[in-house]
């Protein structure tokens, strides 16, 4: 395998020098010489469904309409075989507005909020485990020469998280191709964006693999397993619940995949250990990312 692996062709890419998304802040370094770098801007974005305002999210106002889409998906209120009618996204507003060909009423749900553990502080709507008993993910096997080449890919991908930090990046991938990387300052806004490309463009998932760079907690797991994805994979660590959670549910949950590492705490009888990790060249460290304490 070579030292650098090709680029594929993503569906959807960071584009680090995208307008609006850093900004030139100049400060003091540890020597008192003066330093320029980019930071990440985030924004508020309210989204509506119909004519009801559901919450205001903090993000980097990229892909707002898969964002909208991907959170009522994500939270129920987005049914499967409900007919979505417009997306409609004012900049100047920082709205977005979903609507469906049918009248709802989520006034209720919305008063049952729970606080997640994600960054940017995540929240989600009321029963938190609503409709995972239904949830039958297929067995998808696993490669872990698959896996190695996914990892290496990704993170050697320009990135906002390359050019700035203080970012969380998901990605949608497909056996060694990551399809659809999206970033943002809460890996909860970067799932949903997934969810929200997924059902935009009707795109399956079966046999599909989540690639995230932060922590694989309950939140992280309920999102993929509602999404019928049926492998989570991530550079960073677990919490008990996330592991309990994608154990019920037949998840595949990979975490600390970094270098030649990782650890395998539900499906392994799913992944196919079919490459040596020692014929692996060794990562470099100008692209390792933070560990899992502090991800």
């Amino acid at each position: 395998m070579s030292d650098t692996p090709q680029r594929p062709e993503y569906l959807i890419a960071p584009d680090p020098g995208r307008a609006g998304l850093t900004r030139a802040v100049r400060g003091v370094d540890h020597m008192g010489q003066s330093a320029e770098i980019s930071v990440v801007e985030e924004r508020p974005l309210t989204i509506f469904l119909n004519g009801q305002e559901i919450v205001t999210a903090m993000t980097i106002g990229d892909y707002p309409e898969y964002l909208a889409l991907g959170f009522l998906r994500n939270q129920g209120m987005l049914r499967d075989g409900e007919t979505v009618t417009g997306v409609d996204y004012d900049e100047d507003l920082e709205t977005v507005v979903v609507r469906t060909d049918g009248q709802t009423s989520y006034e209720e749900k919305l008063r049952k909020k729970t606080r997640t553990s994600g960054c940017a502080v995540g929240t989600v709507f009321g029963d938190m485990m609503e409709g995972l008993e239904e949830v039958t993910l297929p067995p998808l096997q696993v490669k872990t020469s698959d896996l190695y080449h996914l990892a290496r890919v990704i993170n050697t991908t320009p990135s906002l998280y390359l050019e700035a930090g203080a970012i969380h990046g998901t990605v949608l991938c497909q056996g060694a191709r990551p399809l659809v990387y999206m970033e943002d300052v809460g890996r909860h806004n970067a799932v949903d964006k997934i969810a929200g490309w997924m059902l935009s463009e009707e795109v399956s998932a079966e046999d599909k693999i989540l690639y995230t760079t932060g922590r694989l907690t309950s939140e992280m797991v309920i999102k993929t397993a509602l999404m019928g994805i049926p492998v989570l994979a991530s550079r960073s660590g677990f919490t008990a619940w996330g592991v309990e959670i994608a154990q019920e549910v037949g998840l595949t949950l990979i975490g600390r995949m970094r270098g030649k590492r990782f650890i395998c705490l539900s499906g392994n009888e799913r992944i196919s250990r079919d490459i040596d990790p020692d014929s692996l060249p060794d990562e470099d460290r100008k692209h390792r990312r933070k560990g899992a304490e502090d991800a």
